[in-house]
């Protein structure tokens, strides 16, 4: 199965490449507000599902531009092109990600980054790697050490402050604060070592599930931000190495969530 993964991510990255370019306004959709669609997006999921239906027909696909079984249990689950924003202005970093979840376990998670031709790739119990390197976590223990990374649901513009005071916390705290503009990057980025945590809201779980296996295969933790279980159908993302700053992270924004 991950083998399938990545075919089709390799597929949708080749797009992603033939398609990268400043775009105009005209060839960009706007979903919401700053929530954009572009023709490389639905190209880029119509390549990958048509790659997954080839090799796996009984396995329902539930993608984000064209939808599927929001509740199945068992089910690939793609997001075609995560930082839609920053392919528009062809300002990296941008990828494919493509999970596959088993009877409510995620087995296969995949996150291609096209443009740097990083293939991160995990299954369950056979770890996370990254091309031919092993990922593994970083060794941080010290939030005032830490490089952390988070991002801004679409809703930002209507509640700008909300968000914000969990920027100010971290501010104060943290060595760097970073913001992508692509969650499966940097969860990817996380399991590689090169993040020590990361925080989000309003995230589906296209934009989680493959990066949630990489982290956990690469020895880190991933979990509501209360410190519960990691929700899929509704994820406000905690994610970090796995030390004590898990606990610490959880402790600057627990007061700030009531």
């Amino acid at each position: 199965m991950i083998r399938v993964a990545e075919e089709a991510a390799r597929a949708a990255g080749a797009i992603i490449r033939a398609g990268r370019r400043p775009l105009e306004r005209g060839a960009v959709e706007h979903k919401g507000a700053v929530d954009l669609v572009t023709e490389v997006d639905l190209a880029a999921e119509s390549v990958i599902r048509e790659v997954l239906a080839r090799h796996t027909p009984s396995i329902p696909v539930y993608a984000e531009e064209g939808g599927g079984p929001a509740q199945a249990r068992t089910r690939w689950i793609v997001d075609p092109l995560d930082g839609t924003t920053n392919f528009v202005h062809d300002f990296p970093p941008y990828c494919t990600c493509i999970a596959l979840e088993v009877d409510g376990v995620l087995e296969v998670g995949v996150v291609y980054e096209p443009i740097a031709e990083e293939l991160y790739r995990a299954s369950r119990g056979g770890g996370a790697w990254c091309n031919d390197q092993r990922l593994r976590v970083s060794r941080c223990d010290d939030l005032g050490q830490a490089l952390v990374a988070s991002g801004f649901s679409y809703d930002r513009r209507e509640r700008p402050d909300f968000y914000l005071k969990y920027v100010r916390a971290f501010l104060t705290r943290v060595q760097g604060l970073r913001r992508a503009g692509a969650a499966g990057i940097d969860l990817a980025r996380l399991a590689s070592g090169r993040l020590d945590g990361f925080w989000e809201f309003g995230l589906n779980p296209w934009d989680v599930a493959a990066g949630a296996l990489l982290i956990q295969e690469a020895g880190g933790a991933i979990t509501d931000m209360t410190g519960a279980p990691l929700d899929l159908t509704a994820p406000r993302v905690l994610a970090t190495n796995g030390t004590a700053l898990h606990a610490e992270m959880a402790s600057v924004i627990g007061p700030l969530l009531s």
